[in-house]
């Protein structure tokens, strides 16, 4: 077996609950690693929450309880979501745990050992929301933060600081050695934008707040954002107190929203490098999933609660939605009425309706059993191509394109049961023949989209007579046509995907 897969989302700001971008990215890294378990891979899928920092201790003080009480009552809205959309992560990290702040400490002191934190004063204008200084030129008019249109504070502290300036070199030809490293490749190019055009030190400490990890060299000051945030990716495979454990998973992979490319890109690999760390295998970068054209925010107000969409098109039709139609890197813009148009297009038309003609020829002209494929089926081809084209695209981190080349075998199915016309034959070898090809189909389909659609597709596993979980198949072999035995019971059920109406 080949290196272990280790992917991490970003850890979320428990200052207000979860929402459609937070479950954006979240569902991503799901599918993603629910593929890589398909390979037959040793994965580890983190996720988890950010609670240290000022706007957590405002948020606390606007409601009226302590830091500690705010966040152990927001934390857990976060895991209950993820549970309810069916993310398998293996761990949760919350950066108030025991395990985070040794190993905070740690990377602190590993990086002030090395001589690259410095104690030094910062004036200049800060927005809280960013948690990031900014230079005049960089706002917009009125002093607003470009992010998040607030606008900023003017801050003055003694702060130790991290000579990032120190790195450009060194990041630039780190980057130059692996190419590739950042997907999509414009958004690698922001990255390396963002390194040529001059690197500022920033702080890590603060003076002004307690609600954070103390620097283990001078306790006054805590740890500010990024140095806290930033490690979880670490701590919590192991870093300063499991030293096998971390050496068995790290470095990973990490999925990251556009907006925090400087923070990962530039300041995480720095950081890396000054404490002897190796760095990430790669990044992926989303987009965001805009409302009315802008980014969901609760200073916009235009945040959507992805639980509230359950009740609309069920788990699996919310998650094919999120992963299907947005080219992952760029921009998507939610609407209900698209969530509709998709679900009824290609769940409730193409696989709902595919499974449903089969088992209901099956079941009038077959038995109820199943029949096996034929090995020179038409259909096999258009299976090897779905599979090749659907493995590329998970591997591209393209869950759009790996789902169009899935959803490939579905539109040859209906086409091939659209040509035959199986519900007018009458029963024998040449029904036998397109019935247990359309079976086949399915079957593979099942296991091609189980990434996004754990449940729906273990329902059409079931149907057809398969046993056990669909999520315990491997590829490819699973992908290779004639894996349907044949002689199964096949059971029509109830719609897999009622079609809805807006």
């Amino acid at each position: 077996m080949g290196r272990p897969y280790f992917l991490t989302t970003p850890i979320y700001y428990v200052n207000a609950q979860p929402h459609l971008g937070h479950a954006y990215t979240t569902i991503i890294g799901d599918a993603v690693t629910r593929w890589h378990r398909l390979l037959g891979e040793e994965v580890h899928f983190l996720t988890g929450t950010d609670e240290h920092g000022l706007k957590i201790q405002q948020a606390a003080d606007a409601a009226g309880m302590s830091p500690t009480e705010f966040t152990d009552s927001i934390a857990p809205l976060f895991q209950q979501a993820w549970s309810q959309l069916d993310i398998a992560n293996d761990d949760f990290i919350r950066t108030t745990e025991e395990r985070h702040k040794i190993g905070v400490a740690e990377l602190l002191q590993r990086c002030y050992d090395a001589g690259d934190i410095e104690l030094d004063v910062y004036a200049g204008k800060y927005c809280v929301a960013c948690e990031e200084y900014y230079t005049d030129d960089e706002l917009l008019p009125g002093d607003l933060c470009p992010i998040h249109k607030i606008p900023v504070q003017y801050f003055e502290e003694e702060n130790y600081f991290f000579r990032l300036s120190r790195f450009q070199d060194r990041l630039l030809d780190w980057y130059a050695a692996h190419p590739g490293v950042i997907v999509p490749e414009f958004r690698g190019n922001e990255a390396l934008g963002l390194i040529r055009g001059g690197l500022r030190d920033f702080s890590v400490s603060r003076t002004s707040l307690t609600w954070g990890i103390p620097l283990p060299w001078d306790p006054k000051h805590v740890a500010y954002v990024w140095f806290d945030a930033l490690a979880n990716y670490i701590t919590a495979v192991g870093f300063g107190t499991d030293q096998e454990r971390f050496e068995h998973w790290w470095p990973g992979r990490h999925l990251i929203g556009k907006d925090i490319i400087r923070h990962h890109c530039v300041y995480w690999p720095a950081m890396l490098m000054s404490a002897g760390i190796e760095l990430p295998t790669g990044w992926g970068v989303g987009g965001w999933l805009l409302v009315g054209g802008e980014k969901m925010s609760k200073t916009s107000g235009n945040v959507v609660n992805p639980l509230d969409l359950i009740a609309e098109v069920g788990v699996d039709g919310f998650r094919y939605y999120v992963l299907a139609e947005t080219p992952y890197g760029q921009d998507g813009d939610f609407t209900y009425e698209g969530l509709i148009a998709r679900y009824n297009s290609d769940l409730a038309n193409n696989l709902g309706n595919l499974l449903a003609r089969v088992a209901t020829v099956v079941g009038k002209k077959c038995g109820g059993v199943g029949p096996a494929p034929s090995p020179e089926s038409p259909l096999a081809a258009a299976a090897a191509t779905a599979y090749e084209a659907t493995a590329a695209a998970w591997a591209d981190l393209q869950p759009n394109r790996a789902l169009d080349a899935t959803w490939g075998l579905i539109r040859a199915t209906n086409a091939h049961l659209e040509a035959n016309e199986p519900w007018k034959a009458e029963p024998g070898p040449a029904l036998d023949a397109v019935m247990g090809d359309a079976l086949e189909a399915l079957r593979i389909v099942a296991v091609l989209a189980s990434p996004a659609l754990p449940n729906a597709s273990q329902a059409v596993w079931a149907r057809i007579g398969l046993s056990g979980p669909v999520t315990g198949q491997r590829l490819p072999e699973a992908a290779a046509w004639g894996g349907y035995p044949g002689g199964l019971t096949v059971t029509k059920g109830e719609s897999l995907f009622p079609r809805r109406t807006t």
